[in-house]
C-alpha cells in the first residue's frame, strides 16, 4: 500500500499545524492554498481575534513542514500580511519555497483606512521544483465578494479560491490547508471535486468548519 493512501483525505484535524503536517508522509499532498495569521495582532469589530497573530514563532517550520508534505513540481498559495512581507518571504526561501507569482484580491468594500483605503487582500504563489505551466492560469487580480465573516473574522468567499484550485490543483488531487479557519479553502476543493485535508488549532473554528462541511 503506498503511503498517500493512508492519508486523511477529506478530513478536517483539530490541533497545531505543524504537529499535524509531521504525521504527512513527505510529498504526499498535490496543492497547498491557506491563509494564515497575518501578524498583525488582528481584531474584528465584534472583538474576535485569531490565534497565533501576535507572534512569528510558527512561521518558519510551518513553512518548512508545508514544503516538506507538498510534492515535487507543485504550488501554494499563500495569504500574507502585507506589513510583515519580508518575514513571510524570508521563511518561505528559508524552507526552499521560489516565489513565481502574485495575486491581488480585489474588494468591492474597504476593510480599513488609514494613509489609503485597504481594498484588496493579495496572495504570493510559491513554487516547489519546477511545476508545469497551467493550461488555464488564474488570473492575477481576482473578485474578492464579501463573505459576511460570519463564521471566521477573515473569512475568504469560496469563490475567489476555486479557480486557484482548478488551475493549480490536478483533478482527483489532494489540497492542504493547515489554517483552515471555517473551511472555505476546503469547501472550494470540494465544489471543484478534489480532496482536501484542513487543519485548525482553535476549536470553535474547527467545529464551524466541521459542521460547514458536514452540511
Amino acid at each position: 500500500m503506498l503511503l498517500t493512501d493512508t492519508l486523511p483525505r477529506n478530513s478536517i484535524q483539530h490541533g497545531d499545524c505543524i504537529a499535524l503536517m509531521q504525521a504527512l508522509p513527505a510529498r504526499s499532498v498535490d496543492f497547498i492554498l491557506t491563509d494564515p495569521p497575518y501578524l498583525v495582532r488582528y481584531q474584528s469589530r465584534d472583538g474576535r481575534r485569531i490565534a497565533n497573530d501576535d507572534n512569528a514563532a510558527w512561521l518558519g517550520p510551518a513553512s518548512h513542514e508545508m514544503f516538506r508534505v507538498l510534492k515535487d513540481d507543485s504550488l501554494c498559495v499563500s495569504f500574507y500580511g502585507w506589513t510583515q512581507t519580508d518575514r513571510f518571504m524570508s521563511a518561505w526561501r528559508a524552507a526552499g519555497f521560489r516565489i513565481v507569482g502574485h495575486i491581488v484580491f480585489r474588494k468591492r468594500y474597504a476593510s480599513r483606512a488609514r494613509f489609503v483605503s485597504y481594498t484588496h487582500e493579495s496572495a504570493y504563489v510559491l513554487a516547489k521544483g519546477r511545476p508545469v505551466l497551467p493550461d488555464h492560469p488564474p488570473a492575477d487580480v481576482i473578485d474578492f465578494p464579501y463573505s459576511g465573516n460570519r463564521l471566521h473574522p477573515t473569512q475568504k468567499p469560496v469563490s475567489a479560491l476555486t479557480p486557484l484550485i482548478e488551475a493549480f490543483c490536478p483533478e482527483g488531487g489532494l489540497v492542504l490547508d493547515p489554517f483552515c479557519g471555517s473551511g472555505s479553502t476546503l469547501a472550494a476543493a470540494r465544489h471543484v471535486g478534489r480532496d482536501f485535508i484542513g487543519m485548525e488549532l482553535d476549536d470553535a473554528y474547527h467545529r464551524i468548519a466541521a459542521d460547514r462541511l458536514a452540511a
